[in-house]
């Protein structure tokens, strides 16, 4: 698996995290650099942590479901993709009393929007990703998009949240999809010539 596909992986699930960065920025009466930052810290962190974790748990798990390990790459990219496609489309009551400076609602968003990353770094051994050049791309991405995504939410507000999801999650799918069918269609080929 190339740099292409784990850095589209990395803004797939960045996604999430980019659009509640929005919600934040909007959020913020005097934002400065500094609260772009811890947002963007947080949530690139934990974006990096929460796949370590999956992937050290998917090392243990490798060899016992190493026949089908594509259908399992799938249906928990297609999951994850499906359940931000969902979220997209829920109504979302607006918060009066959010505010995204307070260390514990953050450290709560960090970890709410990297479940999934979670989730895909099971995937990471399965695909055969070499694990640490992937956590570090996926939490940068994440860290740049939250950045760039306070910012974006202190000039435009909520507007693009929920089509942001929406990419991210059939961006995941896509990713699952391609999985498959280059493990079905492709390895078989490679296998009988």
């Amino acid at each position: 698996m190339g740099l292409i596909t784990i850095i589209i992986i990395a803004v797939g699930l960045a996604m999430d995290a980019f659009a509640v960065s929005i919600v934040s920025g909007s959020a913020y009466k005097q934002l400065k650099v500094k609260h772009a930052l811890r947002t963007a810290l947080f949530f690139g962190g934990f974006q990096a942590l929460m796949p370590l974790i999956g992937a050290l748990a998917g090392l243990s798990l490798k060899d016992y479901i190493a026949n089908y390990d594509h259908w399992m790459a799938f249906g928990l990219l297609s999951a994850v993709g499906g359940k931000m496609v969902y979220e997209s489309f829920k109504i979302k009551p607006a918060k009066e009393n959010f505010d995204p400076s307070n260390i514990f609602i953050l450290l709560v968003l960090s970890v709410a929007t990297s479940i999934d990353a979670l989730v895909v770094g099971i995937t990471l051994p399965l695909l055969r990703v070499s694990i640490a050049p992937a956590v570090v791309i996926i939490g940068l991405v994440t860290f740049v998009l939250s950045y760039l995504g306070v910012f974006i939410g202190k000039k435009s507000g909520h507007f693009f949240e929920s089509k942001i999801e929406a990419l991210g999650g059939l961006v995941l799918i896509a990713l699952g999809l391609k999985i498959l069918i280059e493990h079905l269609f492709f390895q078989t080929v490679i296998a009988v010539g």
